[in-house]
């Protein structure tokens, strides 16, 4: 197939394959200047499907060029779902440099709408789509929106991806487009979040919206103030939140708006690509990256901690199962 190359290692070395390859062709070119905030996207291991079972790889090691994705492939699956996320990547190129992908004029001021994505195999970390980074240029009167997404199909050799599609072009531009659609969805709300509101906003961020609303309406109690409950007491757990009582309200807000974006997002992506979404399984890998969010607690309260969370997974599937009966 065009683009592989194969070289035969001991079997030390074959379990290092998707980490450990050549870094002139991961890094060619220093990735665009990071935003400031980072979020964690939905497809971030191990929420997603598990590491890959390395006894699936062939006999020898695979040094995967990238190349051998089409874009227009991946354009042309993620357009049969979404017309407004196809719109956002249409003239984006997947090399890491910004494109201009939507400009318009409010009064003197001009608001643009820069968009990078990146398709690269670093670490075991599915997609990162990251908050835009604000750009006010006072003297050109105009406001750049700058927005990176990076995407790394590590699991390419997923046991269960490889018995769908086991041609590897066919495989690898699945796993991109399903990775960059989620990551995209992120980046649609936050920009939705972020621009003026006399802009247009797509149907994605208002489903959102929507969904947000529901989310915090008295028709999910009390799930979600059990939620809510169990957000505020591991804040009241983690000493760096603890003795400052101002930015607790806040924190659990943002907190719980995660978990709403998270469950959106994720299910509006299985159902695009035919993937079945287990809130049992979202509830669990989410309610341990909201802990990891807030940071260590104190050693004396791990115990009450751990009940803590484990309390909030089992109230957080439910508010997920009442979110899926009011869809139906």
């Amino acid at each position: 197939m065009q683009g592989i190359r194969t070289k035969k290692v001991s079997p030390k070395e074959k379990n290092t394959l998707l980490v450990h390859r050549v870094r002139d062709d991961l890094f060619p070119a220093p990735s665009p200047t990071s935003p400031v905030a980072l979020y964690l996207s939905p497809f971030t291991y191990p929420v997603s499907n598990p590491a890959p079972d390395y006894s699936l790889f062939p006999p020898g090691l695979l040094y995967l060029d990238l190349n051998i994705y089409r874009e227009t492939v991946i354009k042309a699956l993620i357009k049969e779902q979404s017309e407004d996320l196809y719109r956002l990547i249409e003239r984006v190129n997947f090399d890491g440099k910004y494109y201009r992908v939507k400009c318009v004029r409010f009064g003197e001021w001009k608001h643009c709408w820069d968009l990078a994505v990146r398709v690269q195999f670093i670490g075991m970390m599915p997609g990162l789509a990251f908050e835009p980074k604000k750009i006010i240029s006072r003297e050109d009167k105009k406001i750049i929106y700058r927005s990176l997404v990076l995407v790394n199909p590590y699991e390419l050799w997923e046991k269960k991806l490889v018995e769908k599609l086991w041609n590897l072009q066919d495989r690898i531009e699945f796993l991109i487009a399903k990775i960059l659609f989620h990551e995209c969805i992120h980046t649609l709300i936050f920009l939705g979040k972020t621009l003026p509101s006399c802009f247009e906003q797509t149907n994605i961020f208002l489903e959102f919206k929507e969904l947000l609303k529901f989310a915090n309406s008295k028709k999910l109690c009390p799930e979600s103030r059990g939620v809510q409950f169990h957000l505020r007491n591991l804040v009241d757990l983690c000493p760096i939140f603890s003795e400052n009582s101002e930015g607790k309200p806040d924190l659990v807000t943002e907190l719980y708006e995660f978990l709403i974006h998270e469950k959106y997002s994720i299910k509006k992506t299985d159902l695009a690509f035919g993937l079945p979404c287990n809130n049992r399984k979202i509830s669990q890998n989410y309610v341990k990256l909201t802990a990891l969010k807030m940071g260590p607690c104190m050693e004396f309260d791990k115990k009450i901690w751990k009940k803590e969370v484990y309390r909030l997974q089992k109230d957080l599937e439910k508010l997920y199962d009442r979110i899926d009966d009011n869809q139906r």
